[in-house]
């Protein structure tokens, strides 16, 4: 499902959560939402999913205002770090329910996915750990099949390995039932490669929007005699650069084929530093 996002803004008191933020998300794509705390990510996943409203603007889903509208509403699902679930429920009353909720979930999958786990039905959310219940918002946001899924930080308390085992099934899964993800994370260098385009907002605005294999190919790490450097860096927005000894090393756009044509060193650029780099707000220039 199309997702489009108009002047779309969030205020409290004084302060803008998101401002004025336009972007547009096409269906079946996995997307990667990146920014600092308080960049406005969990603002924007929130008015998407109907849990908040817009100060003002608006979120179109296929052409159609996404608020207060059920058919919309079951076409998403939401799951947050932590608090998915009523704390007195048990793991099969949550599956009940969510089942009643969205038209396309696949109870045999949430089953497979318990087991996957290893979660029992009888228990009370109140008595799992935080990996646990990571685990079974994992379950419930695969398990649903919504056309927009959204992942909000979904794995806090569980181990690399079961991290991975995620990572592997929402892949699979995709390639069977594709639909739009959103995924907002932190551990960016575990899930960067799964993104097919990536957003990073910043105090409330949107920097950056590109599709991955893009971004990757047109940023580029350098390094070598700073003169060299100079050159190669004519008429380029340079995003981080430290000189030492006559030497320096930067982060700019380009590409790795141009750089080595100069006599550097170069490689890509992890899309975590990236994105570090790019809501530091310091240091960017162009070389004339």
């Amino acid at each position: 499902m199309k997702i489009e996002v108009n002047n779309l803004s969030k205020r409290y008191g004084e302060q803008y959560a998101l401002n004025h933020v336009f972007f547009t998300l096409e269906e079946n794509k996995i997307y990667g939402l990146l920014g600092r705390n308080g960049a406005g990510k969990t603002t924007f996943m929130n008015i998407l999913s109907g849990q908040i409203m817009p100060t003002s603007g608006e979120i179109k889903i296929n052409g159609e205002n996404s608020f207060d509208q059920q058919e919309l509403m079951e076409s998403i699902c939401l799951i947050k770090e932590s608090d998915n679930f009523p704390k007195e429920l048990k793991i099969k009353d949550v599956l009940k329910i969510f089942s009643y909720f969205y038209p396309n979930w696949d109870q045999s999958f949430a089953e497979d996915l318990l087991k996957e786990f290893n979660l029992t039905t009888r228990l009370k959310i109140k008595a799992l750990s935080k990996g646990m219940e990571s685990a079974l918002g994992i379950t419930v946001g695969l398990a649903s099949r919504a056309p927009i899924t959204v992942f909000d930080e979904p794995y806090i308390g569980m181990d690399a390995p079961s991290r991975k085992r995620f990572y592997e099934l929402l892949l699979e899964d995709y390639e069977d039932y594709p639909r739009t993800i959103i995924f907002s994370t932190h551990l960016i260098d575990e899930v960067s490669l799964m993104f097919e385009e990536v957003i990073i907002l910043q105090e409330g605005s949107v920097v950056l929007q590109e599709d991955s294999e893009v971004l990757r190919a047109k940023t580029v790490a350098v390094s070598g005699p700073a003169e060299k450097v100079d050159d190669f860096l004519q008429d380029k927005e340079v995003i981080e650069r430290k000189d030492l000894a006559g030497n320096a090393i930067v982060y700019t756009y380009g590409s790795i084929e141009e750089a080595k044509e100069f006599g550097l060193d170069a490689e890509g650029i992890p899309i975590q530093e990236l994105m570090i780099y790019l809501t530091e707000k310091k240091g960017a220039h162009t070389y004339e």
